[in-house]
């Protein structure tokens, strides 16, 4: 269990995962767009009395919550996996990833590893099943997203914004979740999630810029260099921010939202401090613990916004 958890780097679902919760709580306060139970078990709840509706919603929405995790572990298990699979022998060539990751230094066998993948990406979709029919139908374009993004850095340098649009799903995935149907709100924060991701990537991408040239690979900093791919990480960054800022102006949300706003980017903006285009040594901390900070507390605020009266 420990050598596949670490095959799927497990803990950087700490990335998208916040937002996937804030995409379900907005979708559960927002009186408009959420008016019950719409799955493929509800007639489990239709012989509930009236009187019995809410602690029953209530059991509902706790279900509900667990399939959506489930399936953010189960889709993320199988990206990461298929990508360790498909990039195996680049893992075994590249001198950063070759002791370290668990098929080229064979700790798990490269069979198994696509068997997971395969199991997971069952289960994804046969928990789809269980949230609501709009979801079941959009299971294997989300697959698409999160599978497909591991081939495209053979072939397009907007590999990282592959890799956002994936994670972008979560939030505006987890209100159809509870919904069924779509809204602005939660694509406001897709968005974000999409450059922020993109973003990030680019700078961890700058420790292969060397490796993926001679490889033939495709990136953003191998396309334009260190420098360059930094600045546009920042650009992609600023961005983010905007979409931030204007989903808290549209839904009119208050002050803690804005709090958690200033602190995710604020730690955006932290993160450029650390890397130089001379200086890789901190691309780890501006990576995972900054961004996994930021996404942690911010969702945070939001749901203070979301539950909290001051």
């Amino acid at each position: 269990m420990k050598n596949y958890l670490s095959l799927i780097k497990f803990s950087h679902t700490i990335f998208a995962l916040p937002f996937a919760l804030i995409g379900f709580f907005l979708a559960i306060k927002n009186p408009i767009t959420f008016d019950g139970p719409k799955s493929n078990t509800d007639f489990i709840f239709s012989i509930v009395s009236n009187e019995e509706s809410f602690s029953v919603l209530d059991g509902f929405l706790f279900i509900k919550l667990i399939l959506v995790i489930l399936c953010m572990v189960f889709a993320r298990s199988a990206a990461m996996a298929f990508n360790r699979y498909i990039d195996r022998k680049i893992d075994l060539a590249n001198p950063r990833t070759a002791e370290i990751r668990e098929i080229p230094n064979g700790t798990i066998t490269a069979k198994n590893a696509l068997i997971f993948v395969i199991v997971n990406c069952i289960l994804f979709i046969g928990t789809t099943y269980l949230i609501n029919p709009l979801c079941f139908y959009l299971s294997p374009v989300a697959l698409a997203v999160v599978l497909g993004y591991s081939l495209t850095k053979r072939f397009t340098a907007l590999c990282h914004l592959v890799l956002g649009l994936g994670l972008s799903l979560a939030p505006i995935g987890a209100y159809l979740a509870v919904t069924g149907k779509f809204d602005w709100l939660p694509l406001f924060f897709s968005f974000s999630v999409l450059f922020w991701v993109s973003g990030f990537d680019i700078i961890y991408a700058l420790q292969d810029e060397e490796f993926d040239k001679e490889q033939k690979l495709h990136s953003i900093p191998v396309l334009f260099g260190k420098k360059n791919a930094l600045m546009l990480s920042n650009l992609l960054h600023m961005i983010t921010a905007a979409f931030i800022l204007y989903a808290g102006y549209y839904a009119d949300l208050g002050l803690f939202y804005w709090i958690g706003a200033g602190l995710f980017i604020g730690l955006l903006s932290y993160q450029h401090f650390l890397v130089k285009p001379n200086d890789l040594s901190k691309v780890n901390m501006a990576f995972f613990t900054t961004n996994g900070i930021a996404s942690v507390l911010f969702a945070l605020f939001v749901l203070l916004e979301l539950y909290v009266t001051l």
